[in-house]
């Protein structure tokens, strides 16, 4: 799962060197917290929500193959974009 969104995220955002992807497992659940460069946090979400919506989506579905559950959380970068 972790490789997945780390590749969706880097195609989508401006600067995908500051994409950092954290990853906490249990049993039967993923968490993944996506951290991007603050310039980047709108392209990720998209229009009302849609992007992230949709990235959701493949990951649920990914996790279904692998009958495990996915969810992904974005979390806010303090750090500056890198210029």
């Amino acid at each position: 799962m972790k490789a997945l969104l780390e590749i969706i995220a880097q195609h989508l955002v401006t600067y995908p060197d500051a994409v950092e992807i954290r990853e906490t497992k249990t049993d039967t659940m993923s968490v993944l917290e996506l951290r991007v460069a603050p310039d980047d946090v709108g392209r990720v979400i998209g229009k009302h929500g849609a992007t992230i919506d949709a990235i959701r989506t493949i990951l649920n579905a990914a996790a279904a193959r692998a009958r495990r559950r996915v969810t992904l959380e974005i979390v806010e970068s303090t750090a500056a974009s890198p210029r």
